[in-house]
């Protein structure tokens, strides 16, 4: 048995779906009793993905990358309809009775509640506030990037694009040893948050040069270019943004080959290859909620609606140039 019998009795669940081009709708999804190897989770956070969800609400993930950009728990098939979102944080209510009471992150779409396998759920550690943990995919991501970039102690490093997970980067690089770090964006608003984090800010026509490694999280063309320019000989640069089906011109003529740049992809699908045999999808995600231990990072939650209302907020929320960083869903 999992819980007490009135708590596993079927219920209705209600979750966001996008179901057509720049349109999005909330709707009952039957909630059976939880499995014997399942919890089932009252979700009391969730976030968007700004980057990802995009893509997913203007219907442009690829028809050849569908399979790879499936959500853990995504119902329906891209383009439209499709139950989307990676980013949900809750709390157990019927389940194991260790489990119950616990808050836990899982990469689940946004709904009020949901069922899931225990081996999905990671438990918060003691201490971390359920609201900043939404952030717990976007820390992931930067976790591995960091990791694929091969970054040491002392290296003069670069992120070009001052998103979540270009934060995420700087907050992750400002405590490491040494490493001297700019955050460039075309943002000037940009410069007090660099500055939160205790690392140096510039506009792209005056970012420095030869650096040991950058790192570019920008979604646009503009910054791969920024980033490859600044890059130092023999550098290596780190490509965070996904583009979906947009083609990117990448400038590799000029000076690229002659400073035997490095221009490697970074997805957090898999595990970096200098950790993967060690390292699995649990862990590194046990990893980055630990991480997540940091109040600076607060500040990349700069807004906060409730599950009702996202439908409504959707469009502009995931306008290209929409203010804001990551918002929190209030459930």
């Amino acid at each position: 048995m999992t819980g007490n019998p009135d708590a596993s009795a079927a219920l209705t669940a209600h979750a966001l779906y996008y179901v057509a081009k720049r349109q999005a709708v909330l709707q009952e999804t039957p909630l059976p009793s939880p499995a014997q190897s399942e919890a089932r989770v009252k979700t009391l956070w969730s976030g968007i993905s700004r980057g990802t969800e995009r893509l997913v609400f203007e219907g442009n993930v690829p028809h050849d990358e569908s399979e790879r950009m499936r959500a853990p728990f995504q119902e329906g098939d891209f383009p439209f309809p499709v139950k989307y979102g990676y980013c949900a944080v809750g709390e157990v209510e019927d389940g194991p009775a260790e489990w119950r009471g616990r808050q836990v992150f899982c990469l689940h779409p946004h709904q009020t509640r949901f069922n899931a396998p225990l081996a999905m759920l990671a438990p918060l550690p003691e201490g971390l506030p359920a609201r900043r943990a939404v952030l717990a995919a976007n820390m992931e991501t930067a976790l591995n990037g960091i990791w694929d970039s091969g970054v040491g102690p002392g290296a003069r490093v670069m992120v070009v694009g001052g998103g979540v997970v270009g934060l995420m980067l700087c907050a992750i690089l400002s405590r490491m040893p040494g490493v001297e770090t700019v955050l460039v964006d075309i943002d000037p608003q940009r410069a007090a948050l660099a500055a939160h984090f205790g690392i140096g800010f510039s506009k792209p026509l005056d970012a420095p040069d030869e650096m040991d490694v950058v790192f570019h999280a920008s979604g646009v063309p503009a910054g791969l270019s920024c980033a490859l320019a600044c890059a130092g000989t023999e550098a290596r640069i780190v490509e965070m943004s996904w583009y979906g089906s947009q083609t990117v011109p990448a400038p590799l003529g000029l000076a690229f080959h002659s400073r035997r740049l490095s221009l490697i992809s970074s997805q957090v699908g898999s595990v970096a290859p200098a950790y993967r045999a060690r390292w699995s999808h649990a862990r590194r995600l046990a990893k980055a909620l630990e991480m997540l231990a940091d109040d600076r990072l607060d500040a990349l939650i700069t807004g906060e609606i409730a599950f009702a209302d996202l439908p409504q907020a959707l469009p502009d929320l995931l306008a290209p140039g929409a203010a804001g960083l990551c918002t929190a869903i209030r459930y």
